[in-house]
C-alpha cells in the first residue's frame, strides 16, 4: 500500500562526494547509493528493485494507500550540487536540502536537512538500509542513541535530534515542522570494525559544500550563451571523478536499461580510457587543469608496467580485473535483467582508445600541462603497439559483442594516434623514427580512404566492406583526419542524417535492425545515442550549417531534466531517458557543441 515505485530515469537528481553517488527521486526517495565507494555494494538498490531492496524515503507525510508525492519545485542551490526539494501541502509548505559533503579520508556522508517554510507540515522519514545490494538485512540498534545498522564489514550509522522507531525491519521518524524549524538526518559509513565515525555538524557541513562547488565553479574559463547548461555539465563530471585517485566514472549506476525491459543493461562504475579521455579534454577545455593533471597520472599508474596489454576500462582505483557477474534477487529497472556487476567487456580489443588517450595526452600537451616524461614515453609506446596491431580487426568503440570487424572510426583513431605523436616528436619534447611514422600515417590514411569509403554512396561505411553507417563516422572531420569541406565528409553527414537519424533528428549509433542487425550481437533495440546527436550538431556547424546544428543542439538541451542531468540515451518511442545515469560521455559532447557554437557565433538571442 502507497508503496513508492522508482521513478523514470530523468525522475532522479546526482548528489555526490567524488567518491561515490546517491540518486534522489522526485517524491524525495534515496533509491540508490553504494558505499564507500562508487564501485561498492549499494545500501539502497530500490532503483533496480523495490522497497524491499533498500530506499530512504524523506517528505510530508502522506496516507498509507496513497503513494507519496512529487515535490512541487526543486533545483540546485546555485552553481552547486546541493539539492532542494519543496512541496506544497494543504498544510504549508516544506524544504528538503539533500547534499553529500565532498570529503578527503572522513566517512562518507548522506545529509538531509529538513526546513519548515510556511504553515505546520508533518513529516516522515523512512530509512530502510539493505547491504549487498538489497539482499543483506542489517542488524540495527541503538548506540548511545545513534542508530546503526551492521552487515559484515560495513557499519552506517544515522544521525538525528528526531524520535525514531523501528517497525517492519524500517527505521521511522515522524516529526512536525513549522516556520524556520531545521532538522537534521545524517547518513554516514564507517567499517564496521572501527570506531564509530564522528557526530556530524550538518548545517557547518552545508556551508563547506556550497562554499566548495561556489569556489570550484569560479574556475569555469566559459562565458558564452550556453553557460547555464555548460557549467551544470561540468559539475556533474566533476562529481563522477573520484578524488582520491583521479579516475573518472562513466555514469554512478549499474543496469539501467537502454531499451527498457531488455537485457541491454550494464555496469558503468568503471573508468573507460575513451570516456575519461573524453572528458579530460572538456574539463581542460573549460579552465581546468587540476583534473587534467590527476587524470594524466591515474592514467600513468593504471596502465603501468603494462601499456602492451592496455585495457579499455579499468577499477576507478586503477584495478585491472572487473570480472562480471548478475544479480538474480534484484529484477532490475521496470523488469530489465539481468541485473549486472563488474564489465566482462574490460578485455575486448578496441584499438580507438589508443587515439583518444593519445589525443588527451596530446591536448594536455598542448595547454601547457606540465610536462611528464613518463606521459611521452607512454604515448610513444602506444604507437609501437599499434604499428604493428592498427591492421587487426577489433571490437570497436561500441563494444559490440558480436565478431571482430575492420572499423573506421578505430582505424581513424590509429590514425589519430600517430599524427598527435609526430606532432609531439615534431615539437622537440620527443624522441622517435618521424620518417617511418609519418610513412604509417600516410599508410593508414590511404588504407581507409580505400576499404572504409563507399563510393556509389559517397560515404564512409561502418567496417571495410561493410554498406552500413555508424554514428562515430562524424568523428572524422572534428579529428582533423579531412576537412570538413571534403565531399566525403560531407556526404557521409547527410548519409547519417538520411539513414541513422530517427523521426525528431536523433542519431542511433548504428543499425539494430535490418540485414546487418546482430553486428552487436544482442538482441532488442536501444535509443538514439545523445553523444552522437552531438556530433552530429558539431559536424553540420562545421561545415556552415551553423542554424541547423544550432536547432538541433537546443532540441538536445530540451531532452535533459529539469535539473539539466542526462541519461546515455533517449527512447524516441517513449519519449524517456534510457541507460545509466548521469552519463559523461552525454555531458562532454554537450559542452564541446556548446564551445564551437558559441566560437562561431551561432547561437540565438
Amino acid at each position: 500500500m502507497g508503496m513508492h515505485v522508482a521513478g523514470r530515469i530523468e525522475d532522479y537528481a546526482l548528489i555526490g562526494d567524488m567518491q561515490t553517488a546517491a540518486l534522489v527521486c522526485r517524491d524525495g526517495t534515496v533509491d540508490w547509493l553504494c558505499l564507500p565507494r562508487f564501485d561498492s555494494h549499494a545500501v539502497f538498490a530500490g532503483l533496480l528493485g523495490t522497497e524491499e531492496h533498500g530506499f530512504w524515503r524523506l517528505g510530508p507525510a502522506h496516507s498509507p494507500s496513497a503513494p507519496p508525492a512529487a515535490a512541487s519545485r526543486r533545483t540546485y542551490r546555485g552553481d552547486s550540487l546541493v539539492l532542494e526539494s519543496e512541496w506544497d501541502t494543504p498544510r504549508g509548505t516544506v524544504r528538503v536540502i539533500d547534499f553529500m559533503p565532498p570529503r578527503d579520508t572522513d566517512a562518507p556522508q548522506l545529509v538531509r536537512i529538513v526546513e519548515g517554510v510556511s504553515g505546520r507540515v508533518p513529516m516522515r522519514s523512512a530509512l530502510r538500509m539493505r547491504f549487498s545490494y538489497g539482499r543483506v538485512v542489517p542488524w540495527v540498534h541503538k548506540v548511545d542513541g545513534r542508530t546503526v545498522a551492521v552487515a559484515g564489514p560495513d557499519s552506517v550509522w544515522l544521525d538525528t535530534s528526531a524520535e525514531t522507531f523501528g517497525k517492519d525491519l524500517t527505521t521511522y521518524s515522524d516529526f512536525t515542522v513549522g516556520p524556520g524549524d531545521r532538522i537534521a538526518f545524517t547518513l554516514s559509513w564507517q567499517p564496521s570494525h572501527k570506531q564509530p565515525p564522528a557526530h556530524p555538524e550538518p548545517e557547518a557541513a552545508l556551508t563547506a559544500t556550497e562554499e566548495f562547488w561556489r569556489e570550484w565553479v569560479e574556475h569555469c574559463t566559459y562565458h558564452g550563451p550556453y553557460r547555464e547548461a555548460v557549467v551544470r555539465s561540468l559539475i556533474t563530471l566533476k562529481a563522477l571523478t573520484y578524488a582520491p585517485t583521479g579516475g573518472i566514472v562513466a555514469a554512478p549506476t549499474t543496469s539501467l536499461p537502454e531499451d527498457i525491459g531488455g537485457s541491454r543493461n550494464w555496469d558503468y562504475r568503471f573508468t573507460w580510457l575513451r570516456d575519461a579521455a573524453i572528458t579530460l579534454s572538456s574539463l581542460l577545455r573549460t579552465g581546468y587543469r587540476e583534473e587534467a593533471r590527476a587524470w594524466r597520472e591515474w592514467l600513468l599508474r593504471a596502465v603501468a608496467g603494462d601499456p602492451e596489454n592496455l585495457q579499455i576500462m579499468y577499477g576507478i582505483a586503477g584495478e585491472r580485473e572487473l570480472g562480471e557477474a548478475e544479480l538474480d534477487w534484484l529484477p532490475g529497472y521496470e523488469n530489465s535483467g539481468p541485473v549486472r556487476v563488474g564489465n566482462g567487456a574490460a578485455h575486448q580489443l578496441q584499438l580507438d582508445v589508443y587515439g583518444e588517450v593519445t589525443e588527451a595526452l596530446h591536448l594536455a600537451h598542448m595547454t601547457g600541462l606540465a610536462r611528464n616524461d613518463y606521459a611521452s614515453l607512454l604515448q610513444l609506446k602506444l604507437i609501437r603497439y599499434l604499428e604493428t596491431h592498427w591492421n587487426e580487426p577489433d571490437e570497436g568503440i561500441w563494444e559490440v559483442r558480436g565478431p571482430r570487424r575492420h572499423f573506421v572510426h578505430s582505424k581513424v583513431m590509429a590514425w589519430v594516434a600517430v599524427d598527435r605523436t609526430i606532432k609531439l616528436i615534431e615539437s622537440g619534447d620527443a624522441d622517435g623514427p618521424l620518417e617511418r611514422w609519418r610513412e604509417l600515417r600516410d599508410d593508414i590514411h590511404r588504407d581507409v580512404c580505400d576499404k572504409g569509403y563507399d563510393k556509389e554512396r559517397n560515404t564512409f561505411t561502418q567496417s571495410y566492406g561493410s554498406k552500413e553507417l555508424d554514428a562515430s563516422l562524424l568523428l572524422i572531420p572534428q579529428v582533423g583526419f579531412l576537412p570538413p569541406d571534403d565531399k566525403r565528409v560531407i556526404g557521409t553527414i547527410e548519409a547519417i542524417q538520411r539513414e541513422l537519424s530517427t523521426p525528431d533528428g536523433f542519431v542511433l549509433r548504428y543499425p539494430t535492425s535490418g540485414e546487418d542487425a546482430g553486428v552487436d550481437g544482442l538482441e532488442g533495440d536501444e535509443g538514439a545515442f545523445l553523444a552522437c546527436s552531438f556530433w552530429l550538431a558539431d559536424d553540420l556547424a562545421m561545415i556552415g550549417r551553423v542554424d541547423e546544428a544550432r536547432k538541433l543542439f537546443e532540441r538536445l538541451l530540451a531532452l535533459r531534466n529539469d535539473l539539466g542531468l542526462l541519461a546515455e540515451e533517449w527512447d524516441p518511442r517513449l519519449k524517456r531517458q534510457v541507460g545509466n545515469f548521469p552519463q559523461a560521455f552525454s555531458h562532454v559532447p554537450l559542452i564541446d557543441t556548446a564551445l564551437r557554437l558559441t566560437a562561431s557565433g551561432a547561437y540565438g538571442g
